[in-house]
C-alpha cells in the first residue's frame, strides 16, 4: 500500500471500533512480531483489540522477515512516515476497504520477540532502589557507592536470554553461600526474584570509536518497551564481587512484546529528579530532558502488589545512551538497554520482591492470607504500564508476564 497521503499528528477518532478505555488507540501504535495459525511471523503493529498486519498492509517485504530490525535500521524519518501513514488510514475512512483486510484480531495471533536483540544492558538507575538494596545488602554503611550520583551504574547483560513475556521462568541453578555454611554449595536458587524496568531498544546503530550525545538520543533510540530482569538473589550476593551481576542475572530476561514509540510518548517527556551534584557535561540534558511519566503496575498471581513510578528515575535513557557510548561503544541496531528496576519512596512503590519483603525478613502478606519472601514455584508475574498520550488520554506500553517453573 502507498504511504502518500499521510496526515501527521495522532487523533482520537477512528473509523475502528475500539474496546472502552483501550490503551491502544491512535495515539500509541507500537509495534510487535505476531504469527498467525500456520504462518510465518511478520511486523504488526497494535490498534485496539486487532492488529494491523503491515506485510499485508504495505507490501515491504521488510515487514516479513520475522523481526523489526530492518524496518528499525532504516531511521527516523522512515519511522515517522510509517507512523504518519498509519495514522491516516486509521482515521479517514476513505482508506478502510483497502485497510480493513489486513486487520487480525489480536486474540488469533502469537506474538514473539520483536527484536533480535544485539547488544543488552541492564543499569541501575532508580535511586530509591539502589539505597534500598545498599541498606539490605551493607547494613551500617552508605547505602549509595560514591560514582553512584556522578554516572548510570550498569552491567552488560546476556543478549541469548532476552525472551518475549509468556516464556517460562526456570528456577536457576548455582553457587550459593547459605548463611552460617563453611562454604559454597550449589542447587536451585532460593532467592528468585523480579525487578520491573523499563527497556529501550536501538535502531539505528553507531559508530565504533564515535560517543552519541545526548541531543541524539531519538536519532537512535526507536521506543520503549517493559523488562522484567528475574533476579537470584542468592546466587547474585555470592558472585557478585569483584565484577557485578553475572550468573544470578542471565538466565532470563523477559520483554513484552510491544514497543511503543518515542512518538507516542512526547507527552509523558519530565525533567529527572533534582540533582545534588553537578553533571559533567555529556551527562547535562538540562536543557531537552528524557525523563518518562510512566505508571508501572506489579501483579503476583493478578494480585495488584506495587505500583512503581518511572518519573521518579534518577537517570534517564539519554543519559544512559550517552554513557553508554562514551568510551566510543558503538550501536548495533536491535540493542536493548533497560533502566534497572523502578521503585519509588514508598512501600507500594516498590519494583522488587528483595525490596518488599525487605531480603526475606518481612513477608509481604497477599489478599488470600498466603505469604511471600521470594517468588516460589507456580507463580506468576505481570509488569504493566501505561503513560500520558498525545491525545490527552492514557496509552498502553502492554504487560511482561513470566510464570515460575521447578529447576531442571
Amino acid at each position: 500500500m502507498d504511504l502518500g497521503g499521510a496526515r501527521g499528528p495522532a487523533v482520537t477518532a477512528t473509523w475502528l471500533d475500539l474496546p472502552p478505555g483501550t490503551g491502544f488507540g491512535p495515539a500509541n501504535l507500537p509495534y510487535g512480531v505476531f504469527a498467525t495459525a500456520g504462518t510465518a511471523p511478520r511486523t504488526g503493529i497494535a490498534i485496539g483489540d486487532r492488529v494491523l498486519d503491515l506485510a499485508a498492509a504495505t507490501g515491504d517485504p521488510v515487514h516479513a522477515t520475522g523481526s523489526l530490525n530492518a524496518f528499525l535500521a532504516r531511521g527516523p524519518a522512515a519511522w515517522r512516515d510509517l507512523r504518519a501513514a498509519v495514522t491516516d488510514w486509521l482515521t479517514d475512512e476513505a482508506h478502510r476497504a483497502r485497510v480493513e483486510p489486513a486487520l487480525v484480531p489480536r486474540d488469533a495471533v502469537t506474538l514473539h520477540l520483536p527484536v533480535a536483540v544485539a547488544d543488552y544492558v541492564d543499569f541501575y538507575s532508580s535511586r530509591h532502589h539502589a539505597e534500598n538494596l545498599g541498606r539490605i545488602l551493607r547494613p551500617g554503611t552508605e547505602p549509595l557507592a560514591p560514582n553512584w550520583c556522578h554516572l548510570p551504574v550498569g552491567y552488560h547483560g546476556r543478549a541469548g536470554t532476552v525472551r518475549v513475556s509468556g516464556t517460562p521462568v526456570v528456577r536457576p541453578s548455582g553457587q550459593r553461600r547459605d548463611a552460617g555454611g563453611a562454604g559454597p554449595t550449589v542447587g536451585p536458587t532460593r532467592r528468585l526474584d523480579m525487578e520491573a524496568e523499563v527497556g529501550f531498544v536501538v535502531g539505528v546503530p553507531s559508530e565504533l570509536g564515535t560517543p552519541v550525545p545526548l541531543g541524539a538520543f531519538a536519532d537512535h533510540v526507536f521506543g520503549v518497551c517493559l523488562v522484567d530482569d528475574w533476579s537470584a538473589r542468592d546466587l547474585q550476593a555470592w558472585e557478585y564481587v569483584p565484577l557485578g551481576p553475572f550468573l544470578g542475572k542471565s538466565f532470563l530476561t523477559s520483554v513484552s512484546p510491544w514497543v511503543v514509540p518515542l512518538a507516542a510518548l512526547e507527552a509523558a517527556r519530565v525533567p529527572a529528579p533534582a540533582r545534588e551534584v553537578p553533571l559533567l557535561p555529556y551527562l547535562d540534558d538540562g536543557r531537552d530532558p528524557w525523563g518518562l511519566d510512566l505508571t508501572l503496575e506489579v501483579r503476583l498471581n493478578g494480585e495488584l502488589v506495587s505500583c512503581p513510578p518511572a518519573a521518579q528515575l534518577y537517570w534517564t535513557p539519554a543519559q544512559q545512551l550517552a554513557h553508554l557510548t562514551v568510551n566510543g561503544a558503538a550501536l548495533r541496531t536491535g540493542d536493548l538497554y533497560a533502566s534497572g528496576t523502578v521503585s519509588g519512596p514508598r512501600r507500594d512503590q516498590l519494583g522488587s520482591f528483595m525490596e518488599l519483603s525487605e531480603g526475606g525478613a518481612v513477608p509481604l502478606r497477599l489478599a488470600d492470607g498466603t505469604t511471600r519472601t521470594f517468588l516460589e514455584d507456580g507463580d506468576e508475574v505481570t509488569v504493566g504500564a501505561t503513560a500520558p498520550g498525545t491525545d490527552g488520554g492514557r496509552i498502553s506500553l502492554g504487560e511482561v508476564t513470566g510464570r515460575v517453573v521447578p529447576a531442571r
